[in-house]
């Protein structure tokens, strides 16, 4: 249980205290009375997939963030199904009805401020700001509120006396700019409720530009065979992956995160693109070796591969490649069919059972909002983007 992280919390257990990524342990310390729910990973992602298909029945212009969350452009379906206020009181019958759940909308001129609006009434609630009445709620809102301002961020902006939106965008640009780099012109924007980025469905957004997994150790360790079992275990669902994807990347990172939580990512670049697990290993093996492994032990372990272009294959005169292609194909059919590491390396036959493994992102393709203070956010929260756009949390 110590070694297990809430992955939410509801809103009866966080007046206690309890939020996500909080050990289990520290959880039922502080709300003894709590009720707690394994994960059903597979359950999750069926159900927003099935919501995901709601929504496309409104406009093809949705964009997911995550499992939780997502953006509609609801741009010109006003004459066919009606405004954007009805519209999201349809969605939210459509998902009570058929999955039992609750969902809260944000609607907006943009996705930050939809996102802003869907928050303001969870965990069912149904929000509207109007173009003209973003400025008189940004005025006094902490900037905090605002999807894209971390703690760092928001202690950085206070050293300058900037505590709301409204003396955000009244602070000077080129201040920002020449304080923040890039970002601090997105704050300027950020503080006028000015967020012009599109709404990007999935055959619109960029390539992917990593694929990775990581595994969180049942028990801290300084056993150097122990991490570089889980380092080839890691590799091969990395390889697996770019392959399943037809991509191949050339440069491998290796993340670290000791008993202390201080976490480190080392990479390295090869001269040539790869797709099998046992090279991913190798490379991170290289990584593993340029670290000193005397002091804390290691609590997670993680790796990725990045540099990516589309595998388009050509046929090798070497035997020993061509046999290894095969092979890995074989392998990857079986797995396919009876489920991962059904057949693996004999070296990972020593492996400890992990229900660590935390798969990235529930689809493969990168969901980055181009130019967008809003970088990630959750399915639950839908957030639609329309003329109004409205954001939908889910939960």
């Amino acid at each position: 249980a110590k070694r297990t992280t809430v992955a939410t919390a509801s809103y009866e257990a966080r007046p206690f205290g309890v939020k996500a990524g909080m050990s289990l342990y520290e959880a039922q310390k502080r709300c003894p009375q709590g009720i707690f729910i394994q994960g059903n990973p597979d359950k999750y992602v069926y159900t927003s997939i099935k919501i995901v298909s709601i929504f496309t029945r409104f406009t093809p212009l949705v964009e997911v963030f995550s499992i939780d969350e997502a953006f509609l452009d609801l741009t010109g379906t006003e004459r066919l199904f009606g405004s954007p206020i009805r519209i999201a009181q349809t969605i939210k019958q459509k998902i009570r009805r058929q999955f039992g759940l609750t969902c809260s909308i944000g609607i907006g001129p943009n996705k930050l401020i939809a996102k802003l609006a869907s928050g303001m009434e969870k965990p069912d609630g149904l929000v509207v700001i109007k173009k003209e009445d973003v400025p008189q709620v940004l005025e006094e809102l902490p900037v905090s509120e605002l999807t894209g301002i971390g703690k760092k961020t928001e202690e950085a902006l206070g050293r300058l006396g900037i505590k709301t939106c409204g003396q955000l965008g009244r602070f000077p640009e080129d201040i920002l700019v020449r304080l923040f780099g890039v970002f601090g012109r997105n704050l300027h924007f950020m503080g006028l409720g000015i967020d012009n980025s599109p709404v990007l469905p999935y055959f619109y957004q960029e390539k992917t530009k990593s694929m990775g997994h990581t595994l969180t150790l049942q028990e801290d360790t300084k056993d150097i065979a122990v991490i570089k079992r889980h380092l080839l275990q890691l590799s091969e669902q990395v390889g697996r992956r770019l392959r399943a994807e037809k991509y191949q990347g050339r440069t491998v990172a290796l993340t670290l995160r000791y008993s202390n939580f201080y976490t480190f990512t080392k990479r390295r670049t090869i001269e040539r693109h790869i797709d099998d697990g046992y090279e991913i290993y190798r490379v991170a093996l290289s990584i593993l070796e340029t670290v000193n492994l005397s002091g804390y032990a290691v609590r997670l372990v993680g790796v990725s591969v990045s540099n990516l272009i589309k595998n388009i294959r050509q046929l090798s005169l070497l035997e020993e490649v061509q046999k290894r292609e095969k092979l890995l194909g074989a392998l990857d059919q079986i797995n396919d069919r009876y489920g991962e590491f059904k057949i693996m390396r004999a070296t990972l036959l020593q492996r400890t059972n992990q229900a660590g493994v935390v798969s990235p992102s529930w689809r493969a393709r990168n969901s980055t909002a181009h130019d967008s203070p809003i970088r990630r956010g959750r399915l639950a929260n839908c957030w639609v983007s329309a003329p109004e756009v409205f954001d939908l949390k889910i939960g």
